[in-house]
């Protein structure tokens, strides 16, 4: 039998706030254990949480940027449960009066757009951290990140795959990134999701029974559970097992999802009212001036590049993945460069020279001119193509500018036909056996000709006059 998977995601994003969510104390990562902490985020009897405007400014840019409705009125909910890391024995969230709802998000798979519904984006507290590393029959609690605020964005079950998925995630790590809200770094923590996952027979439509991976902090780490879950499901429902309703967890050193805890629904949280938050109500006048702050985000954006700057989908789409790479690529634009070629170069060499060295368009040492004018370069004759991959990298390593290159290394193309129509009676003197074969109607020997005149000159013959002279000579 032949399967599908239904895949929602619940996506959890840390926001950039200083303060954190209900107190005073600092967000900030890496400090000493339990040294960002106070009466409130620990939860000692007595205290009262206020709510951090700032929190709620960030989740309405996120629920406008991802087309939701802006509820005017929502409110807190207490979810009850116990564990080390919540001192509370309880985390204030938002359950059934969420602050947005009804979006959605587009994303691109093999040239495709697909929209993934969001159920609902909510406000939340984060729980501490447990660390079991030091030994002995015991853990620590470090309640640093206790009282972080969070939002959950929650997916509808519109995800066919893992692909899918990681498309999804990365979009929506875009999204925030471009509003500023959260910098989607999942080392960190700031981005993680938890990916509920079922199997149906092709053309069913219920359901099947869903399991929920938790904790899933890297979009690698999404692709793998997710490949292993639905792998694991269809196996069991082809021996005609059942699938059990529960929480796993992905053992990154085996490779393979592991049970946690029985799936917990709803009920078991035994959500009810924050009774010391008073409810939000947001006035539509604060949402239309937080929408007008908006920056370009990323569909309209690459919905720009494609029908303004003529750009494939594929192209717009890596792109605009990353507001600093779309700045770049505008900034190059701008001064004058083509824009197809200038996403050539950035999609090639550019991205595989920062990849190698793990750094960001932000850290680049090429900058925009620097590229514009090696293209002009290439455009006046000065440089062949295959000269210029010489000279881009030397501009890469070095940052100096491509026409001090060329005169440093003698990189000039040559030009002068006297000189190329030299190289190609050379070449046609010293390959007789392949000329009578090319005028016998093996054509394709015109690409060694081709290569033979470039090495003779070094790489520095203009291709085109190559190309010309050589089909002259030999017809």
């Amino acid at each position: 039998m032949r399967y599908e998977a239904v895949i929602g995601l619940e996506v959890h994003a840390q926001m950039l706030t200083d303060a954190k969510i209900f107190c005073g104390c600092s967000t900030k990562f890496g400090s000493e254990p339990n040294t960002q902490t106070c009466p409130v985020c620990i939860g000692m009897p007595g205290v009262l949480p206020v709510l951090n405007k700032k929190v709620l400014e960030f989740a309405i840019k996120t629920g406008i940027a991802t087309n939701c409705k802006i509820s005017p009125y929502s409110r807190f909910a207490r979810k009850n449960y116990f564990y080390p890391d919540l001192p509370k024995g309880y985390q204030i969230s938002q359950y059934e009066l969420p602050i947005c709802e009804y979006g959605n998000v587009e994303i691109v798979v093999d040239g495709e757009i697909k929209k993934i519904g969001i159920t609902r984006i909510h406000m939340e507290e984060d729980a501490g951290k447990n660390i079991h590393e030091g030994g002995g029959n015991y853990s620590f609690v470090d309640l640093n990140r206790t009282g972080v605020p969070l939002m959950e964005i929650v997916s509808e079950p519109d995800i066919r795959s893992p692909l899918e998925a990681i498309e999804y995630m990365k979009k929506l790590r875009t999204i925030l990134r471009y509003l500023g809200v959260c910098d989607g770094n999942m080392e960190q923590g700031s981005l993680r999701c938890d990916a509920n996952v079922s199997v149906r027979p092709l053309g069913q439509k219920e359901f099947g029974i869903k399991t929920e991976i938790k904790n899933l902090n890297s979009f690698k780490f999404v692709e793998k559970a997710l490949e292993y879950e639905i792998k694991r499901q269809i196996k069991i429902l082809d021996e005609g097992g059942r699938i059990e309703q529960e929480t796993r967890l992905w053992n990154t050193e085996r490779g393979i999802t592991e049970p946690m805890r029985s799936k917990e629904e709803a009920h078991d949280y035994r959500y009810f009212p924050e009774p010391d938050l008073v409810p939000i109500t947001v006035e539509q006048r604060w949402i239309d001036e937080i929408n007008e702050s908006l920056p370009e985000l990323p569909d309209k954006k690459r919905h720009r590049f494609v029908s303004g700057y003529g750009l494939p989908e594929y192209d717009s789409d890596l792109l605009t993945s990353e507001k600093p790479l779309a700045d770049w690529f505008e900034m190059a634009v701008s001064l004058g460069g083509q824009p197809k070629a200038i996403s050539n170069w950035i999609m090639g060499d550019l991205m595989r020279f920062l990849n190698e060295d793990t750094k960001t368009i932000e850290e680049c040492p090429l900058k925009p001119k620097q590229l514009v004018d090696m293209l002009k370069l290439i455009e006046n004759g000065t440089i062949s193509g295959k000269i210029a991959k010489t000279v881009f990298q030397e501009i890469y390593k070095t940052g100096k500018d491509a026409e001090i290159i060329v005169k440093e290394k003698g990189l000039v193309q040559i030009s002068d036909s006297g000189a190329i129509e030299k190289a190609v009676d050379d070449m046609i003197a010293k390959n007789p056996k392949e000329v009578e074969r090319f005028k016998g109607g093996e054509e394709k020997l015109m690409g060694f000709f081709v290569g033979q005149v470039m090495k003779l000159t070094k790489g520095k013959a203009n291709p085109q006059m190559v190309n010309e002279l050589l089909k002259k000579k030999l017809s």
